[in-house]
């Protein structure tokens, strides 16, 4: 009798502990890491059951082994022992160049990108031939096509854009709504690759982000126009670098990111275009920056406790007026170098729609959460 009283007693326990486990286990966030690859791309989320993806892997040539070993830093952090998805958004060596590096040190399970490469250069050719092929035999690999869902556990990846190819407009969080930024919007011309990016949205329960790679204007009016076919976002990364071919009204004013994070050089991205496009933006609420950016000045670089990290060797001041370029013909200066101690951003998100940026570099941290802001969305 007193066994069967234990056992009772027991599974009462156990049954009283059980909610208590599943909460905890669905209070975990998804957490991004935007990892500082000098003006590339390199993004990894890791889904509140363990799953990974990382968007990009950096510089190629000299740089490749430092970036690797920056986004390693990340991965580490994070604590995984894997890569389960990686996307290649398209064939710039500053997003697939440190690959090769990156493959040596953990697996990768699930290649992702958009096809052939568009834009015939020797480095990217020579790369796809010599090293990807060889790595996505070894793999799973999937040509990216729009509405694709990437698989990360509790969180939902929808690939949004790939090969030029947008998503067909989507539901819910203002998908669908007319763009009056339309009757505005400037076309660029740009090169072959770069709208062919595979751009996607991550879901957590409420929170949502947006990383188009580097889609340019002329694909953001596409998703944009003549409705939003994204709807409202909380987080915007990437930003093509901050690059005005990219980062038209047309779209950053239409998904409304409560947040932006640029990944921008010192002297790549950060452009007074693009900045205007997104302070200007509707519900705007910050701007974090990878690097201070001398295109743009003290005119739209953003106060120092949103900047990730600094140069090799600190100025002791920055100029307040945007970058002027030096006469055609004549050669530019050297940008500033940054190859020591690197800073990342970590993003946590919640269920609810609450997340917390934190600044690595000065551990600066701040939460946005639901209706915390004046604006309207």
């Amino acid at each position: 009798m007193a066994r069967r009283s234990a056992l009772v007693s027991l599974l009462a326990i156990a049954c009283l502990a059980a909610p208590s486990l599943a909460q905890n286990r669905a209070a975990k966030p998804l957490t991004i890491y935007v990892v500082d690859v000098e003006g590339g791309n390199g993004v990894l989320f890791v889904s509140p059951t363990g799953e990974s993806l990382l968007m990009d892997t950096g510089n190629a040539g000299a740089a490749a082994q430092r970036d690797a070993g920056r986004i390693m830093e990340a991965v580490h952090d994070a604590g995984l022992t894997q890569i389960d998805n990686l996307i290649i958004t398209h064939w710039h060596g500053d997003h697939f160049g440190g690959l090769a590096e990156i493959a040596k040190q953990i697996p990768i399970k699930h290649y992702w990108d958009h096809g052939p490469n568009v834009q015939p250069g020797q480095a990217a050719d020579d790369f796809l031939k010599n090293v990807y092929a060889d790595l996505i035999s070894k793999s799973q690999h999937t040509v990216a096509k729009p509405g694709d869902k990437i698989p990360l556990g509790v969180t939902n990846v929808t690939v949004v854009i790939s090969a030029g190819m947008p998503i067909a407009t989507m539901k819910g969080n203002g998908a669908g709504q007319r763009n009056p930024e339309c009757a505005n919007f400037q076309p660029i011309d740009n090169n072959q690759e770069d709208p062919m990016s595979v751009g996607i949205l991550v879901s957590y329960g409420k929170f949502r982000a947006l990383h188009l790679g580097d889609n340019t204007r002329n694909k953001e009016f596409e998703l944009a126009c003549p409705v939003n076919r994204i709807g409202t976002v909380d987080l915007m990364l990437g930003m093509h670098h901050g690059q005005s071919s990219s980062n038209s009204p047309v779209l950053v004013h239409a998904v409304r990111p409560r947040v932006a994070i640029v990944n921008n050089g010192t002297r790549k991205g950060g452009e007074p275009f693009s900045m205007q496009s997104m302070f200007s933006s509707p519900g705007l609420e910050d701007v974090w920056q990878m690097h201070f950016s001398l295109l743009s000045g003290q005119e739209y670089t953003v106060p120092g406790a949103f900047i990730a990290n600094t140069i090799d060797q600190p100025e002791s001041s920055m100029p307040i007026g945007q970058y002027t370029p030096p006469p055609q013909g004549q050669q530019a200066p050297p940008a500033p170098v940054h190859n020591g101690k690197s800073y990342f951003f970590k993003v946590t998100a919640q269920q609810d729609g609450t997340f917390t940026v934190t600044n690595t570099r000065n551990n600066f941290s701040k939460t946005y959460r639901p209706g915390d802001t004046n604006a309207t969305r």
